[in-house]
């Protein structure tokens, strides 16, 4: 079977203090990433969409999934290792602004953030297993978030690291699994559907 792990497109900020989990959705631009996505991926035969329960990861799904007439299949397992935290900052405000809170999560300190990063890369693993498991054969969209995406890959590549690469928003990268059990990477981090159409426009 063929998995595209797509990251979520560009949600919006939440500054936090409110004391309940922030969730949340996505910005005009994050809305126009997921469509312009949709577009790429609906020439392709996709048997499923899958999405994490937060929901600028739905909102993405959702075009994904209309263009295929399909429905967005909620897969608790694929949500943030942060998903019960009060706000929400992208990673390029906190590289820009030297947020100490980076180097802890590059590091792998997650949990002043929310779920320890050995216990989210055991549920990942988990998630991983029982997708393939349920889909054989079949070409699946999961439309999840960077840490999710990055320990997948990692586990597929033998990497130790939790985060080792910058997933883009709305980026697909590809795995494969076969039905003697190898599984491999196909491509990482793609995002043609951003800079052109297939159209060439």
């Amino acid at each position: 079977m063929e998995l595209l792990w797509v990251r979520h497109g560009l949600p919006e900020r939440i500054a936090g203090g409110g004391g309940v989990p922030a969730d949340p959705g996505l910005t005009d631009e994050g809305h126009e990433q997921a469509q312009r996505l949709a577009d790429w991926l609906a020439v392709e035969q996709i048997d499923a969409v899958l999405s994490s329960p937060l929901r600028r990861a739905r909102e993405t799904a959702t075009p994904i999934a209309k263009a295929h007439g399909l429905d967005v299949v909620v897969v608790e397992g694929l949500a943030e290792y942060d998903r019960d935290s009060d706000s929400y900052i992208p990673m390029e405000e906190m590289r820009s602004t030297k947020d100490p809170r980076l180097e802890a999560m590059i590091a792998g300190n997650w949990d002043e953030f929310g779920e320890p990063a050995d216990e989210f890369r055991t549920r990942i693993a988990a998630v991983l297993d029982e997708i393939i498991a349920a889909y054989p054969g079949q070409r699946v969209v999961a439309v999840c978030h960077g840490g999710v995406v990055n320990v997948a890959s990692a586990l597929v590549l033998d990497i130790d690291r939790h985060l080792w690469f910058e997933p883009h928003y709305t980026s697909v990268t590809r795995m494969v699994a076969s039905r003697n059990g190898v599984r491999s990477i196909a491509s990482l981090n793609e995002r043609a559907h951003l800079d052109g159409r297939r159209d060439g426009t």
